[in-house]
């Protein structure tokens, strides 16, 4: 058991049931924080060493910290490496954006998306 000794109940199941929930999530958030601290090519190395430093002395601060002082790069960086990686795979399979506006006219033209999606997958495409 995890918390209690007075055997299998109930209460001592959710508590268990939560802890390793919590665990997990923490677990996650570190692999999220460490991956993006890595990928960053803004912070020297020393700058990492110490983050990293902080984040094993102190692992739940730590993490706090970064996510709460890197937060906003932390979303333009993912949003920025997914565009990157969107782009490398048309690349890779051979498909443009200009592929795929055609296929969206088609698609328009024989009644099989509406105008309006039409204009929004557009949109998103040309981003």
């Amino acid at each position: 058991m995890l918390f209690f000794n007075d055997g299998f109940t109930f209460p001592n199941f959710l508590a268990d049931v939560f802890s390793i929930f919590i665990f997990i999530l923490w677990f996650w958030l570190l692999i999220t924080v460490s991956s993006d601290l890595f990928r960053r090519h803004d912070v020297s190395g020393w700058g990492k060493v110490l983050w990293v430093i902080f984040l094993i002395i102190l692992p739940y601060i730590g993490i706090f910290a970064y996510l709460l002082t890197q937060h906003r790069g932390m979303a333009e960086r993912d949003q920025a490496r997914a565009k990157q990686v969107r782009e490398d795979l048309r690349n890779v399979v051979g498909f443009s954006v200009a592929d795929e506006i055609e296929k969206l006219d088609k698609l328009k033209a024989s009644g099989s998306i509406s105008a309006d999606e039409h204009s929004r997958l557009r949109a998103k495409l040309v981003q």
